[in-house]
Order: C-alpha cells, then sequence, then structure tokens
C-alpha cells in the first residue's frame, strides 16, 4: 500500500514541479533545452539531494528514469504555444499559476520525503523524517530559481519552508497511529492549505 500511495505522489509531484520550473524558464526567455533541464532539474533536483542525505547511492533519479521522462515530457509539452497561451504564461500572469504548481509539488514531496525515510531506514527518528522530508522538498525550487537567476523562493516568499516543516511534521505524527496513506494525505493537504493561505492573506516571517 505504501509504495504505491508514494508512486501515486510522486508522479503528481513530478509534473506539479516540471511545470513550475518549465513555466519560469519560458518566463526568463529560455530555449526548449532550457526550459527542458529546468523542468527537470525542478523536478528532480530535491529528490537527489534527499537520496544522498539517507545513503541512496545512486540516488533513484538516476535509477529509475520513470520520473526524468515525466519531468522532460511535461516540460516539452508545456514549451508548446497553445498549451503556453492556456497557462497565460506573460508578465502579470506568471505569478499564480507558478505558485500553484510550486504549492502542490511542495505539499506532494513533503510527504514523499517522509514515506521515502520511513521505507529507508525503518526506525527513522522523528527529526530525521522530518529533516530529510524538508530538504527533498525544496530542494528542486531552490535549483530551479538559482538557475534562473531568481532569489530562491524559499527566502523571500510567503511562508515558504515553514509550511513544508508544519506539513511534515503532521505527517510523521500521524504515520504510526493512523498508516501511512491517511498520513501523507493529511500532510500534503496541511502543505498545500498553509501556502494558498500565506498568499492570500500575505503571511510574512520578520525581515532584517
Amino acid at each position: 500500500m505504501l509504495h504505491a500511495a508514494r508512486l501515486i505522489f510522486e508522479i503528481i509531484g513530478t509534473i506539479a514541479f516540471a511545470i513550475s520550473g518549465a513555466m519560469l524558464a519560458i518566463h526568463k526567455h529560455m530555449d526548449a533545452l532550457g526550459v527542458t533541464i529546468l523542468g527537470l532539474t525542478t523536478a528532480t533536483g530535491g529528490g537527489i539531494v534527499r537520496d544522498l542525505l539517507i545513503g541512496t547511492t545512486p540516488p533513484s533519479a538516476f535509477t529509475d528514469p520513470r520520473y526524468a521522462i515525466i519531468a522532460i515530457v511535461t516540460s516539452i509539452v508545456v514549451f508548446i504555444p497553445y498549451v503556453r497561451r492556456a497557462f497565460d504564461l506573460h508578465e502579470k500572469g506568471l505569478h499564480f499559476p507558478i505558485h500553484l504548481m510550486d504549492t502542490l509539488g511542495l505539499g506532494v514531496f513533503t510527504v514523499v520525503g517522509v514515506a521515502i525515510a520511513h521505507e529507508t531506514i525503518p526506525n527513522a527518528s522523528f527529526f530525521l523524517a522530518v529533516f530529510v522530508s524538508t530538504v527533498g522538498a525544496v530542494g528542486g525550487g531552490v535549483m530551479r530559481d538559482m538557475m534562473a537567476g531568481t532569489t530562491p523562493f524559499i527566502f523571500v516568499k510567503h511562508f515558504y519552508a515553514c509550511a513544508v516543516l508544519i506539513g511534515a511534521m503532521v505527517c510523521e505524527a500521524l504515520w504510526a497511529p493512523l498508516g501511512d496513506v491517511v498520513a501523507m494525505t493529511a500532510g500534503a493537504v496541511v502543505v498545500i492549505i498553509l501556502r494558498l493561505l500565506a498568499a492570500h492573506y500575505h503571511w510574512q516571517l520578520p525581515r532584517a
């Protein structure tokens, strides 16, 4: 059950993050290769860092090509002019679709990280599961923003890493009493709701 649930979550998260990366690349006027690379990096980058942290070498992105293929195909589809127009990828319309896809990807990869921590390290501590989950969720977005020459969302956008931390803690806390599927669903929903509320109400952490 856990493996099937994780597979579904990973596919959803890969598509969402690939879309956000491809849209940002298009906004930065990159060519087709740049759009594909940024979409692929966003979708798989965090997972690569996560796997290296827990000692999974080579990372699953290199041993299981499914997710890379999904990310590449998704990025190419987003690059198609008709699809770009559907996403409304001009200056004023860019923020919301990227925010929405980024939020969905964050929610999904937060709980996938918890699941992978439990699969790889059966006696994983609460701290380890939450830490691995957070790194895996935000890593791809950080790589995306740095490659695109943008200040990473994690440092400037509404309640970014905090939402991931809270969602990961909810997922981990519910893992034993309610089971993996319920815990993963609840954790992902918490991240998504917090990110949407933060964007709507402009929640920000204190700044210097």
